[in-house]
């Protein structure tokens, strides 16, 4: 069963107990509650959507065992605390004030996509408790190095856009083995001149840098190194 609440003027989470054994899916965007309660007894809830509220801290989840997706994006959210959920695969914590990460994924075995864009995190932390983890946005905040990520090695989609990255010797810590969409635009080294054939180069399985999508074969070749032949070239093509 689903239960849409949104866009009303909802301070408070009651009243839902007779839903117990029946409510998968709860929706309450826009409305106006600073605080998760009252969700104890939804132990059937599989998603959770309380985007645009006023929330400033996440809890009171700990009994959610099978919830898989989870939307706080849009409140007041200063920590990544309070996350123990053996199930959940998807997390979007977007436009927050989240600063850092430290160890609040530790709680979260199965998670599968990560959105934390549009907060303040200046450093890539605590990613090896989450090893699965397939997609990350950390698009927007005030990064400026790649680290930390090498437990990642499922990582296929990894949004780094909208901050302060300035060398592509960071690529080198990107250990993922299908890696295919990487979003690197509005950062210092996208100005680079070979900034496209840098990224590439580095990232051999990438189908898609920003916008720009690639049909890869073989992996590029130094200039040096490259044959005129046209069979033996790279077949990169927009």
């Amino acid at each position: 069963t689903s239960l849409d609440l949104s866009f009303n003027e909802i301070r408070k989470i009651e009243n839902l107990s007779s839903l117990e054994n029946t409510l998968t899916h709860l929706y309450l965007i826009a409305n106006k509650i600073t605080t998760i309660e009252g969700l104890d007894r939804l132990k059937r809830l599989e998603m959770l959507e309380l985007g645009s509220n006023r929330l400033r801290k996440v809890g009171n989840l700990s009994k959610l065992q099978n919830l898989k997706e989870l939307f706080i994006g849009r409140n007041k959210i200063t920590e990544l605390k309070g996350l123990e959920l053996k199930s959940l695969t998807t997390l979007s914590m977007q436009s927050n004030r989240v600063v850092t990460i430290g160890d609040g994924l530790k709680g979260l075995p199965m998670l599968r996509e990560l959105y934390l864009s549009h907060n303040g995190i200046q450093r890539m932390e605590g990613f090896d408790a989450v090893p699965q983890l397939k997609v990350l946005d950390l698009g927007g905040n005030q990064i400026k190095k790649i680290e930390n990520i090498e437990a990642l090695v499922e990582l296929e989609e990894l949004w780094m856009n909208n901050n302060f990255l300035t060398d592509f010797d960071d690529l080198k810590q990107i250990k993922a083995r299908e890696l295919k969409t990487i979003y690197l635009e509005q950062n210092p080294l996208s100005k680079d001149s070979e900034y496209e054939n840098k990224v590439l180069k580095a990232l051999p399985t990438l189908t898609q840098l920003d916008a720009d999508m690639y049909e890869r074969g073989v992996e590029a070749k130094d200039d040096d190194d490259a044959d005129d032949d046209e069979k033996d070239k790279p077949t990169i093509g927009k």
